[in-house]
């Protein structure tokens, strides 16, 4: 039988405040590595979104609607849609080019690249034939827009003044994302069966370097650190990531992010890269110069794209279906 000890009020009382200050608030700020700021509503039906591209010289977002074969227009200052392009079957890859004042999109359905008056928010061009349009990159230098043809094992050159293909690159293999590299003025693309990264020389429009990714298995999403002389590729077929020495190619570390990496996006303001999965799992890194500092890892329905404004450090994340609905999540660093 147990026995009740009487307690003074007062004791009683000094509990209870220390147990409401020890209590976390109602409303604070994530302990995680990203906190939720705003959950927009996207127009569409709640169905994949892909990759994404920020001007933030316009303060435009630009998000691939894949499977609404929609472009959506998303200004970043008022958190508001300017438009929902319709006209883009099967839109993959989204690159903005303030410099001339267009927006190319990979319309995989067409086989072709769309070409988007910024201003009108009209597609004044299409360029292909692409077999199959995905990731994008723009040299400036040259005025030319690369596509990752990713079934056709090639990667495409548009010239930007005619709006037409002026050289298909074979790589022997898959192609995964195209990234442009303004240190040292080449193409970067990953070859997926290859596990290689490759470079191209934009003017010549032909591949000047093979890379071997080691530890890597279908290497398709890369970021850069241009500053830093980093590329980030992660592994889709074993859900790795490498961290890349641009002075040399040479794979320095691997890491391991959440199952079937897919967009990659790098702060350079605050040297933090974000990657997001098929799976869902979003892992943050902290760059650290020749290493990468896990910060953590957090989990959203469908968050396999992601993109990051380096001057706010707001993280967007368009997610197909929260509660039925489509929507960009916005986040920000939770440290």
């Amino acid at each position: 039988m147990y026995r009740f000890r009487s307690v003074p009020v007062s004791r009683i009382f000094v509990l209870a405040i220390l147990w409401i200050a020890a209590a976390p608030a109602a409303d604070a700020p994530s302990s995680g590595p990203l906190k939720q700021i705003a959950d927009v509503p996207l127009p569409g039906s709640d169905v994949r979104f892909d990759y994404q591209s920020l001007d933030l010289s316009h303060n435009r977002l630009y998000i691939a609607h894949m499977n609404a074969n929609q472009l959506v227009v998303f200004d970043t200052k008022t958190r508001s849609v300017v438009a929902n392009l319709d006209g883009f079957p099967s839109v993959h890859g989204v690159i903005a080019v303030p410099e001339l004042g267009k927006v190319y999109a990979s319309i995989t359905g067409e086989h072709k690249a769309a070409v988007v008056d910024m201003q009108s928010l009209k597609t004044i061009a299409k360029a292909g034939p692409i077999h199959y349009p995905d990731g994008l990159a723009y040299a400036p230098g040259v005025k030319r827009v690369f596509v990752s043809d990713e079934h056709g094992d090639a990667d495409v050159a548009i010239d930007c003044a005619t709006n037409s293909v002026i050289a298909t690159i074979p790589l022997g293999g898959g192609a995964g994302n195209t990234v442009y590299d303004s240190g040292s003025g080449h193409i970067l693309v990953a070859v997926h069966d290859k596990n290689e990264l490759v470079t191209i020389d934009p003017a010549t429009a032909k591949i000047i370097g093979h890379y071997p990714m080691t530890r890597i298995v279908r290497p398709h999403g890369v970021a850069l650190d241009i500053e830093g002389r980093r590329a980030f590729v992660a592994g889709e077929g074993n859900n790795k990531l490498a961290l890349v020495d641009l002075t040399d190619m040479r794979v320095i570390a691997v890491y391991d992010v959440g199952r079937d990496p897919d967009v990659l996006a790098f702060d350079t303001g605050l040297k933090l890269l974000y990657v997001a999965t098929e799976s869902g799992h979003v892992t943050v890194f902290r760059e650290n110069g020749k290493a990468l500092i896990t910060e953590g890892m957090l989990s959203m329905p469908h968050a396999h794209t992601v993109s990051v404004d380096p001057q706010t450090h707001l993280v967007y994340f368009p997610l197909q279906s929260v509660n039925g609905h489509p929507v960009l999540r916005i986040m920000e660093p939770g440290h």
